[in-house]
């Protein structure tokens, strides 16, 4: 295999695993409406996991796992916002 067709391939996967990953953030996201400050957090969260993924491409994911881990505690960051709007609903 080429040079070029192992980078498309890693292209691919990174595109397919973002998607799976957007659908699973986007899933707990905050009502802006009534949460604009938290949505607005959500959606940072969503711009650097993003940035992280784009990181790994760039580095061809030789980060020792660090990156990865990173995206996984913006992920778990995300859902707490999402928890901290459900409480925040539930004492008004």
């Amino acid at each position: 295999m080429k040079s070029s067709s192992i980078r498309i391939l890693i292209v691919v996967c990174i595109l397919i695993g973002l998607s799976f990953g957007c659908a699973s953030v986007g899933s707990n996201r905050v009502n802006p409406r009534r949460h604009p400050n938290l949505a607005a957090a959500q959606r940072e969260i969503e711009r650097a996991i993003n940035k992280v993924s784009a990181a790994q491409l760039a580095n061809e994911f030789d980060m020792n796992g660090h990156a990865a881990r990173a995206k996984n505690l913006l992920e778990q960051a995300y859902d707490e916002i999402k928890l901290a709007a459900l409480a925040a609903n539930a004492n008004r």
